[in-house]
């Protein structure tokens, strides 16, 4: 039983480009706030969204064996990017349970669909890899996938520029093609959007459900735990933080993205 709780203690692995990941551990730390968690920030190498699928499968593996050194009993890829890229060959070099956020966000919007119309926003490289629409039509053939790029949404977000009128207008001008194609679901497929959420509901309407993946992937862990019985029971979840480049630019704009104040980021070299 003593050793079962130990095993149980270790850590959540959680890893992303750089700071938008921290919507996911956000997410995870207000569902399950007695887990350890451990986030590593690839900052020296943000983003991954323009950056080939050999390399950014290269720069997960990387993190994953750290996380890995750090005894974590599960690992998040909190990256859309990462996700699509590099998820399948992770799961063959990690021995550790591991998940993307492209699993837990589709599953979610097959169930929220009605019209069978879904759309997809994201960086460059997650569109183009068409991650989620291979995903939705794994479950369902039927589902119809629109997808859209919106490369200024992360500037915006890191701008702190969330809300307002040019927000509102470039929000706007993206998403037309997509609420014109009479979608009735959106997945937020890029970990810095859910900070938009509120300013893309204004823009499209409330009748069409959008899918947040930090909430998705949350759900998605807790469930994982339960089936290996890996949850903490007791005591308060303690955090660490890792990057690759700049801890204090981590520390400054992470508080952006996290529910709780970020007080030390140790820079490693991978």
């Amino acid at each position: 039983m003593q050793e079962n709780q130990t095993k149980n203690n270790r850590a959540i692995g959680i890893f992303d480009s750089g700071f938008g990941g921290l919507t996911v551990m956000s997410a995870i730390s207000k569902l399950l706030p007695k887990e350890n968690l451990i986030y590593f920030g690839d900052s020296a190498h943000v983003p991954y969204g323009s950056k080939s699928k050999k390399v950014v499968t290269e720069f997960s593996t990387d993190i994953s064996k750290f996380l890995v050194k750090k005894n974590v009993k599960m690992i998040v890829i909190a990256c859309n990017t990462a996700s699509a890229y590099s998820l399948k060959t992770l799961k063959k070099v990690i021995k550790v349970p591991i998940i993307g956020v492209i699993e837990a966000g589709s599953v979610v919007a097959l169930q929220n669909t009605k019209n069978k119309k879904v759309g997809v926003i994201g960086t460059e490289g997650t569109v183009k890899s068409n991650a989620y629409a291979k995903e939705i039509k794994k479950h369902n053939k039927k589902i119809n996938c629109f997808s859209k790029a919106c490369p200024l949404f992360v500037p915006l977000v890191e701008e702190g520029w969330n809300s307002g009128k040019i927000t509102e207008d470039i929000i706007s001008v993206y998403l037309k093609e997509l609420v014109d194609k009479k979608i009735d679901t959106i997945i937020l497929g890029c970990t810095h959007y859910p900070l938009l959420k509120d300013t893309i509901k204004k823009v499209i309407g409330k009748n069409i459900n959008i899918i947040d993946s930090a909430t998705a992937v949350a759900t998605a862990v807790k469930n994982l735990l339960e089936k290996n019985n890996l949850l903490k029971e007791k005591g308060k979840g303690r955090y660490e933080f890792y990057v690759s480049d700049d801890p204090e630019k981590f520390k400054k704009l992470g508080s952006k993205f996290f529910n709780n104040k970020i007080n030390k980021v140790t820079k490693v070299e991978l």
